[in-house]
């Protein structure tokens, strides 16, 4: 894999995020009680055999650095390549790093893009939940032909999604753009392969014409041009991270057996920045059942179905069910918690009881005192 070469665009998050991402990027929040939203894409290309990787970053990006660091949990800590963290740099025009589109985040790291040595590149989402085989992806685009090659899912999450329509060759002969539901062809992820060289005219293009996005701009150009796109289908879990709603539902689906050993095949590791803590400690009356604890937690009280990161504490008295804590929060005695979020370093006090829904779980934002 050394002629391959990864790019993870980690610069956007969504605003159906809401308060989850008002000091974060998507791809730097917190999920399942120990990882990074972005661990997904890097252990993807580290498993791969993939270890020269640059992440472009947009704007509240020092939680990802602190979190990525010099790359040295994904084996990418190398004194020439390894892990490179790109804030918006290289054209006058990008200077603020308020991108439009990923042609536009792109070109920003233009300079960057250019000096790649390597023949391919790889583009990843660094906001989705999926184990990807990318050395079954990177074969299938030696083998095809084909300069592009889509990485695609046959699930289809429930938000609007680009789908590809693959004719009898094998190559993409229809793009649909923000679809709902089920329909033809599969759901892109949003991951590519591509020739460099390729990748480089596509940036020029969009460059000289003030076009700012992917699909709509290169990809349509491209195939409407006559040009070949192959398609790599993913069989595996799959969760674009987009909203609160499917952030809460990538979470809860965890707990089930089947979906976490999907998602954490032993064959392809999932590595995230370690941190040494001692266990977690269960109080005489805490009750826990079916859910996923992280170290140096506190268990006083009762926790049901729920995902809790490292240092929370769940006083004596407080029930916790069907709930998100993550790190350095405190349940005091006697709250009470349903379907809810909560962010980093809050304290829910005595007595106090919150209560969301499935579809619409409330969330407790950063460092708030309730």
């Amino acid at each position: 894999m050394n002629d391959f070469h990864g790019i993870i665009f980690a610069y956007s998050a969504s605003p159906e995020l809401r308060e989850l991402v008002s000091r974060r990027t998507a791809a730097s929040m917190p999920i399942f009680g120990r990882y990074r939203v972005i661990d997904f894409a890097l252990s993807s290309l580290m498993n791969a055999g993939i270890h020269d990787v640059g992440v472009i970053m947009q704007r509240d990006y020092q939680s990802l650095m602190d979190h990525v660091r010099n790359g040295k949990s994904w084996d990418m800590s190398r004194k020439d390549g390894g892990v490179r963290l790109l804030p918006p740099f290289g054209m006058p025009g990008y200077h603020s790093g308020n991108y439009f589109g990923t042609m536009e985040a792109l070109n920003g790291v233009g300079d960057y893009v250019r000096r790649i040595p390597q023949k391919y590149v790889v583009l990843l989402l660094g906001s989705m939940c999926a184990n990807l085989d990318l050395r079954a992806a990177a074969r299938m685009h030696l083998h095809s032909g084909a300069p592009i090659t889509a990485i695609c899912s046959t699930a289809a999450p429930p938000t609007p999604q680009h789908r590809y329509v693959v004719g009898p060759d094998g190559y993409v002969r229809e793009a649909l753009f923000y679809v709902e539901g089920e329909s033809r062809g599969f759901t892109s992820m949003e991951g590519y392969i591509i020739n460099k060289d390729l990748l480089v005219k596509m940036m020029e293009e969009c460059s000289a014409k003030n076009l700012y996005r992917f699909h709509r701009d290169a990809i349509v150009s491209y195939l409407a041009g006559g040009g070949k796109m192959g398609v790599y289908v993913h069989e595996g879990y799959y969760m674009p991270i987009r909203s609160v709603d499917l952030y809460y539902r990538a979470n809860r689906d965890m707990l089930e057996s089947d979906k976490r050993r999907d998602l954490f095949c032993p064959e392809r590791p999932v590595r995230t920045r370690h941190a040494s803590l001692v266990s977690t400690y269960y109080g005489e009356k805490a009750v826990s059942s079916n859910s996923l604890i992280g170290d140096n937690c506190r268990i006083l009280g009762t926790v049901e179905d729920s995902i809790l990161s490292s240092e929370v504490v769940v006083e004596e008295g407080a029930f916790v069910k069907d709930c998100v804590i993550m790190r350095s929060s405190t349940i005091k005695k006697g709250a009470r918690l349903e379907n809810v979020i909560v962010d980093k370093d809050c304290v829910i006090s005595a007595d106090v009881a919150l209560k969301g829904c499935e579809k619409l779980p409330l969330v407790v934002p950063k460092g708030s005192k309730i």
